[in-house]
């Protein structure tokens, strides 16, 4: 999605607010003839005349026929949020009244508003760089508190000010750098190589640790995945059913009941976990079971998370040993959580308990113990990085453009070592600048920025 500069000139109309019947609707126009535009179908004050950030009540009309009774909120450029003017009109939430009042408007000048069209806007017009209109795509998909606070962190330019301080760095010396280019003949320096290495190993420590937060902000962004695994019958879906306190899950005595795996989210402590049970972990001679179970050990591999659950009286110590080594294998957090705390053998609990201290004992079906099991998980979660107020990276755009920083960074490093050129080196710079000024903007593509905002709904 590109625009040409013609279509940069137009105004455009959306419905702002979700599709279908509600209490009331808003759509939005943005462009130099908003304002006159709704006023050729408003019946009330002449909207030319009136102030920025006031709200007019009036009906909209399709000649003499009233269409609705409606609120007109106007916001006169530079002060709106595509630094163009702005009209937002709420009517009733009816689809029948959006449709006829957005035909009107079409019909006097606006023109339909692309996917992230309001947003492109006003990246274009300097009201935010490229990550921050980002980050209003997540601010509206956010589903947690976590996922929210990411948001609102990068939407107000934190992540964008670590970027930016990096690249005014670079840029000092890189322009000191191609001033000694043309000054090749007298064997001058403007910028001293050590401070320049100062510099870029300060870069690179500060591009690690963006870059390490990835695996942190794609939680907080896309929740854990968290597989519930261990033998038929353990509790596996009795114990999703009671985190998610609803009947999610088919519980039976018959083992092997889940022949495929049942997901869905919970939200714990701000964090979205997306629990997965699974088929059970065992040996099995039927054909679709056994599907399952294949699946179930494809899904441990990919998970953040593992609760490896056992049934307190149908599982030996050898049993459980045995499945803990082959959990230690995968290398993926897991904890082991015994079920059926309510039936078991207080000599087998105590010899447990002395062997594997770590356990968390629960009752699934009696939801005993769940609240402790929520607060190790979170602990397995870390989320201390991310409540200090450290940036964290949730984008993997911004991912990639950081891995792509580091090697050209690297490369710097390396020239400097083997004491290259300075055309060399100015070159190991600029691609550095490069792709940091990918994540802010400052370097972009129509096809980039077509990407970007085409994921946007229309009326953002």
């Amino acid at each position: 999605m590109s625009f040409s500069l013609a279509e940069k000139a137009d105004t455009i109309v959306a419905l702002a607010t979700p599709q279908g019947v509600g209490a009331i609707a808003v759509i939005r126009l943005s462009g130099q003839e908003a304002i006159h535009i709704c006023n050729a179908i408003f019946y009330g004050k002449d909207l030319t005349n009136q102030q920025s950030h006031t709200i007019h009540f009036g009906t909209i009309r399709d000649e003499e026929r009233i269409i609705d009774e409606v609120l007109v909120s106007l916001f006169i450029a530079p002060k709106s949020f595509t630094k163009e003017n702005v009209v937002e009109i709420s009517t009733h939430g009816s689809s029948y009244i959006v449709n006829q009042v957005i035909k009107l408007l079409i019909r006097h000048g606006a023109r339909p508003a692309k996917p992230g069209e309001f947003t492109q806007r006003a990246f274009l017009n300097g009201q935010f760089d490229l990550a921050q209109a980002e980050a209003v795509a997540d601010l509206i998909h956010s589903d947690s508190e976590t996922s929210h606070q990411a948001a609102i962190h990068q939407m107000r330019g934190g992540f964008s000010g670590e970027i930016a301080k990096l690249r005014t760095e670079l840029i000092h010396f890189a322009s000191m750098i191609e001033l000694e280019l043309d000054f090749g003949e007298e064997d001058v320096e403007f910028a001293s190589r050590s401070d320049l290495r100062v510099l870029v190993e300060k870069l690179m420590r500060v591009v690690e640790e963006l870059i390490s937060s990835f695996d942190l902000g794609n939680v907080i962004k896309n929740g854990v995945p968290t597989v519930i695994a261990g033998k038929p019958n353990a509790g596996k879906s009795t114990l999703l059913n009671a985190l998610l306190n609803e009947e999610k899950a088919i519980v039976s005595e018959i083992a092997g009941t889940t022949r495929d795996f049942i997901e869905d989210e919970i939200n714990i402590g701000g964090v979205i976990f997306r629990f997965i049970d699974t088929a059970g972990l065992r040996e099995t001679t039927d054909v679709i079971e056994s599907i399952g179970v294949s699946r179930t050990q494809e899904k441990m591999k990919t998970a953040s998370l593992i609760l490896y659950l056992f049934d307190l009286g149908d599982t030996d110590m050898e049993e459980i040993n045995r499945d803990i080594l082959k959990l230690e294998a995968l290398g993926v957090p897991f904890l082991k959580v015994a079920n059926k705390i309510d039936k078991a053998d207080p000599v087998f609990v105590k010899a447990l308990k002395a062997k594997h201290p770590d356990t968390i004992f629960i009752s699934a079906g009696k939801k005993e113990n769940l609240d402790l099991l929520k607060d190790r998980i979170l602990e397995l979660v870390n989320l201390d990085q991310f409540r200090t107020g450290n940036t964290i990276v949730t984008n993997i755009r911004h991912y990639d453009s950081l891995i792509k920083t580091r090697q050209s960074l690297l490369d710097v490093l390396e020239g400097l070592d083997n004491q290259i050129s300075n055309d060399f080196m100015a070159m190991d710079i600029r691609r550095s600048l490069h792709y940091l000024g990918e994540i802010t903007g400052e370097i972009t593509t129509d096809d980039l920025l077509a990407n970007i905002f085409s994921k946007f709904c229309i009326g953002k």
